[in-house]
């Protein structure tokens, strides 16, 4: 326990001496151009305290004109006349506004029988309309007025002066002038004879002594609030005035005036300044060694670590503002900490500088704990990217792009916000200045624009109801209804997203009630294809047992045995192999094969029984090899079964039409016969397994073959439709050539 306080109160005192280093060094900085190699009459702050008396010579020393005559140099432009004549209106329009404001007051006088005040009044708006007219008439009279208002303003300026005088006359009272106009030679000074050369200012009596060759003081930037039509009446009757001189400060000036007050401060904060600075550079150095020496992070002899879990949890960016609005806070602390030295007494300094490296210690501590943590998480880029990612501008980012996702409903939502805006402000214009113009046109924007969008908000709501309605009812299970789809807007097209989803939704609902009638079929399909053979095999098992059956009899049981065993065989091949290939784990051994020829093997493995049956086979091949690459045994099985098909299915003493021809870079085989059975609407349900196109099942096919030559294809990334013209059916295959 004693270790770890230990160790916390050497911290503090490490923190107490950095922060001290780090407010020397900053001060260094920042003010070291002010007193290193430097002097009170070198810096900025004496350089507008002597531009500030220049400018009161200016005005008050040596200016060699009195009001009377400044009043003597006043001009009035041709402009000027003409801005004073219409600054009402033109003639008609000031006399008719001057007979309205005496309307009121004549009538009420001669009501109230005051005929004495209604003839003042008139006398008085006549001599009024007579003035205005004149104005209009002669340029003297209106050139007479505007002398006179220009006159009256030069006496209120010259009021103005006298007490800005006084004034300025008490803070400038540490400088001197001794100033000669070049030519006039007249002598402007105040100063005292022993304080003055044969032709100037004696330096030896002088703290600072500024010459001036020459120096013109027309065009002044600084006129001690005057007007600027005064300042152009000052300046003219200058011009081309020159004064040669000098400007000091005399070291008898009294101790209490504002120059010689900052003079004898400034030598006080150069001390301050070295002191305070070496000290603190020194202070910095030490900690520096200090902190390359210890044993254990800063933030682990704090204690602080359970609480970086929930810095963390902070939105990085805000993290980071915090730490650069708290660093900046931390260095204007730091900087402003020289101006408890400028203090007079010793007592006060020391306080007000220990409870100042006190404050200042707590924000260099916060700005260095988040600095340590910040880095940490910045070691690895996982924790910076993951960090981003919870940030307050990222997630903000993600929101803009979430609102621009559909961009003429973001655009039309801005519009919208910024023409209500635009309703507001004249909405508040108009309560506070009631103009009729302002009215016209807040009312036209109401009728025309308002109204319009008004009107669209409502339709788009509207809509918009609609749209979610039905996808109540879609929730529900109502897909029968189709929304309307208005136009081209965002809603229109999300409104025919929903009808294409309601449509995909009723084709599954199809789909899979389809799948399930076939699933039903498949289940009693299967059981009855295997069923029969079955049945037969255990029933002339049960007949072999028997003892009293004749040679004969058990031969022929034996061999109907036979045949139903093969006949099972086959039924379970077939479904194994109709399985297989719908799960596509089959591997196609690929290689280079003639149709043509393989078409022709396939047609004389079933040779003799296309001659024991009653069918005429038709076919048409190319007559030079037709090479595609194929899986050989897997395509022989597919015409294999579709040649059985025809021989099992076809209408006796008709024709089977088999074709093959090349289109486009693809070989085209056809094979076409009339069915003896009526034939399923549904042509996509003969692909199923164990589907045959006689209900009655009674042919002996497995159902499987037409299911087993679609996926075979499918493997081959071929394709095999089927077509049914009444009772015409139609096998088409689509074979990739060689080279395609």
């Amino acid at each position: 326990m004693d270790t770890r306080w230990k160790n916390k109160a050497l911290l503090a005192a490490w923190l107490l001496l950095f922060t001290y280093g780090m407010s020397g060094i900053l001060t260094l900085f920042s003010d070291g151009s002010m007193y290193i190699r430097n002097n009170y009459f070198n810096t900025s702050e004496f350089r507008m305290e002597l531009d500030r008396f220049i400018d009161y010579l200016s005005l008050y020393e040596l200016n060699t004109l009195s009001k009377e005559e400044l009043k003597q140099q006043i001009t009035v432009s041709p402009e000027e006349i003409e801005e004073h004549r219409y600054r009402y209106g033109d003639l008609s329009e000031q006399v008719a506004s001057i007979k309205q404001q005496y309307a009121g007051q004549i009538e009420e006088a001669r009501a109230s029988g005051e005929d004495e005040v209604a003839a003042f009044y008139k006398a008085e708006r006549d001599r009024k309309i007579q003035d205005i007219t004149e104005n209009f008439q002669s340029d003297d009279h209106v050139k007479a007025k505007i002398v006179k208002e220009k006159e009256q303003r030069i006496d209120q300026q010259y009021k103005e002066f006298e007490s800005l005088k006084s004034e300025s006359v008490q803070d400038l009272a540490a400088f001197t002038y001794y100033f000669t106009e070049a030519e006039t030679g007249k002598v402007f000074t105040n100063t005292k004879v022993e304080e003055r050369a044969d032709k100037g200012i004696e330096p030896k009596h002088m703290l600072f002594v500024q010459r001036y060759q020459p120096l013109r003081i027309e065009g002044r930037p600084f006129w001690y609030g005057i007007s600027s039509e005064l300042a152009e009446l000052i300046d003219a009757s200058r011009r081309g005035s020159v004064f040669t001189g000098e400007i000091g400060i005399s070291n008898t000036a009294p101790e209490n005036s504002y120059v010689l007050v900052n003079y004898y401060d400034y030598g006080f904060k150069r001390l301050a300044f070295y002191i305070y600075t070496i000290m603190g550079a020194a202070a910095f150095v030490y900690s520096i060694i200090v902190y390359r020496r210890r044993k254990h992070s800063y933030v682990e002899v704090a204690g602080l670590e359970k609480l970086e879990p929930y810095y963390r949890q902070i939105p990085l960016d805000i993290r980071a503002v915090v730490l650069i609005l708290l660093g900046l806070l931390t260095g204007t602390l730091l900087l402003s900490a020289d101006s408890n030295f400028y203090r007079q007494d010793a007592y006060g300094i020391i306080t007000d500088s220990l409870t100042h490296l006190v404050v200042c210690t707590i924000f260099v501590s916060l700005v260095l704990i988040q600095g340590i943590w910040l880095k940490r998480e910045f070691s690895s880029w996982p924790e910076v990217g993951s960090a981003w990612r919870r940030a307050f501008v990222h997630k903000v980012y993600q929101k803009l792009k979430d609102v621009f996702l559909v961009r003429s409903i973001a655009l039309q939502w801005i519009m919208m916000m910024a023409f209500v805006f635009i309703m507001g402000l004249g909405f508040a214009v108009l309560m506070i200045e009631p103009e009729p113009e302002v009215f016209i046109i807040y009312t036209l924007m109401l009728l025309f624009l308002g109204l319009p969008i008004l009107v669209a908000m409502v339709r788009r709501i509207g809509y918009f109801n609609q749209i979610v309605h039905q996808s109540s009812l879609m929730a529900a299970g109502d897909y029968q209804q189709d929304l309307p789809v208005k136009g081209r807007s965002a809603l229109a097209r999300l409104a025919g997203n929903i009808n294409i989803m309601k449509g995909g939704i009723r084709s599954s609902q199809k789909e899979q009630a389809k799948s399930e009638r076939l699933k039903t079929e498949l289940i009693t399909n299967v059981s009855h294809d295997l069923r029969t053979p079955l049945t037969s095999i255990i029933t002339y098992t049960k007949l072999l047992k028997k003892g009293d059956l004749s040679e004969e009899d058990r031969s022929a049981f034996v061999e109907i045995l036979d045949r139903k065993s093969q006949r099972l065989k086959v039924l379970i091949d077939d479904l194994f192999e109709a399985t297989k290939m719908a799960s596509g784990h089959i591997e196609l051994a690929r290689e280079r094969v003639d149709l043509v020829q393989l078409l022709e093997q396939a047609l004389a493995e079933h040779e003799e029984a296309i001659n024991a049956s009653a069918l005429q086979f038709r076919t048409s091949v190319p007559d030079t090899p037709v090479v595609a690459i194929v899986d050989g045994q897997k395509l022989w099985r597919v015409f294999d079964n579709l040649i059985g098909n025809c021989l099992k299915y076809s209408l006796e003493n008709t024709r089977v039409y088999i074709s093959m021809k090349i289109e486009g870079g693809q070989a085209v085989i056809t094979f076409k016969n009339v069915a003896k059975y009526e034939l399923s609407e549904n042509i996509d349900e003969l692909f199923e397994r164990f589907k045959r196109g006689d209900a009655s099942r009674h042919t002996e096919g497995s159902g499987l073959g037409l299911a087993i030559a679609k996926s075979i294809m499918d493997l081959h990334d071929a394709q095999m439709d089927i077509d049914v013209d009444g009772d015409l059916f139609k096998v088409i295959i689509t074979v990739d050539l060689e080279g395609r």
